[in-house]
């Protein structure tokens, strides 16, 4: 077990699954709620007054002990678990991710999820000498000692999932876990739970939407030490992909292509900006042998167990709303952004958390 991590109680995971599936409560707000209630049960509790605070005129939908409850019920008839961000099993790259789901859902073997892990996407009308390229990518990886992840998505997906079979491989779905999508990779899929493991933090059930599909990428490099990208063109999602991994500090590989196939043109662009040129198994582990030899220093999720902050009173917070829709107007801003502006605004010292309380609540 790692260093402060604990398994949840059946009442603290259902008070977890009921937060998460909360209206307007993403990841970072999820962690929020946390950090200033000191439990799921307590925000939950809060979270009607904190809407009502933030302007929202209607009541706020919150997870319902019930759907929660049917929720885990069919998880658990077709084999399916979770893991909270504060348990032992949950990834530890994942966990330093400040979006990363706070529970995720798996099928088949939870223990791969510990083994450090490279990312491969690419594109889904993939060349056959592509597709061959990643298939042999993926199984030297596997055999260097690492866990290949990808999205199961047609062409290079597929390929590299194929080509980690014997040595472990992890698929990140965009819909539920049990959904397989594309359908006509259901062998496959059924062969990543028999082998390896299937992840997702959408519940059981869900079909994929669009929308899904850059939350699922997300995961995808939050996994991995780095992501391979092996064919994608200009306005890939595969680029996405690797933006996220960017951005999470992980580092990017791309494997150049002629300037004659438009398939290559997001590969050899993010070589040009700075990505790791990709030859072969060797150029990644040349780069990445370093991390494998030290440990993560940071990562896991705090156990949250601190007792419930102040709130603020009705008449600063009003006055803290007022300023708000001040700076407000017709071009989108930032919270981060408004943030930093109302601190350095020249007027009486205000606190913090009053802002902090109306940003979860937005």
């Amino acid at each position: 077990m790692d260093e402060g991590s604990r398994t949840l109680s059946a009442s603290e995971r259902l008070d977890w699954l009921r937060l998460i599936r909360s209206e307007n409560v993403g990841p970072r707000t999820f962690n929020r709620l946390l950090e200033r209630f000191g439990s799921a049960a307590r925000a939950l509790d809060a979270l009607p007054d904190l809407a009502r605070k933030g302007g929202l005129r209607r009541g706020i939908t919150i997870g319902a002990k019930s759907e929660a409850e049917r929720e885990l019920a069919a998880a658990e008839a077709i084999g399916l678990c979770y893991l909270a961000t504060i348990e032992p099993g949950y990834p530890r790259w994942l966990a330093a991710v400040e979006d990363a789901p706070p529970l995720l859902t798996v099928l088949g073997n939870p223990s791969l999820l510990a083994k450090p892990m490279v990312a491969m996407v690419g594109a889904r009308n993939a060349s056959l000498n592509g597709r061959n390229f990643a298939r042999r990518l993926a199984a030297d990886l596997g055999h260097a000692g690492l866990v290949v992840s990808s999205g199961l998505a047609r062409g290079i997906d597929t390929a590299a999932h194929q080509g980690a079979l014997a040595s472990g491989t992890v698929a990140v779905m965009a819909g539920g876990a049990d959904v397989v999508y594309p359908p006509e990779n259901r062998e496959l899929w059924q062969a990543v739970v028999d082998t390896g493991a299937v992840v997702s933090e959408m519940p059981p059930g869900t079909q994929p939407q669009a929308s899904h599909f850059p939350r699922r990428n997300r995961i995808i490099s939050g996994l991995s030490l780095g992501v391979v990208v092996v064919e994608a063109n200009a306005r890939s999602g595969s680029l996405i992909t690797a933006r996220f991994a960017a951005e999470q500090g992980r580092e990017v590989f791309a494997v150049p292509g002629s300037p004659l196939d438009p398939r290559a043109a997001g590969p050899n662009d993010l070589i040009r900006h700075g990505a790791t040129l990709t030859e072969g198994v060797d150029d990644v582990m040349a780069v990445l042998s370093d991390l494998l030899r030290r440990p993560l220093s940071e990562g896991r999720r705090p156990d949250f167990q601190a007792q419930a902050a102040a709130i603020p009173d009705e008449s600063e917070a009003e006055r803290a709303r007022r300023e708000i829709l001040e700076l407000l107007g017709p071009s989108a801003v930032t919270v981060d952004d408004m943030y930093r502006c109302l601190l350095e605004m020249p007027k009486k010292p205000r606190k913090s958390a009053t802002f902090s309380s109306l940003r979860i609540a937005a």
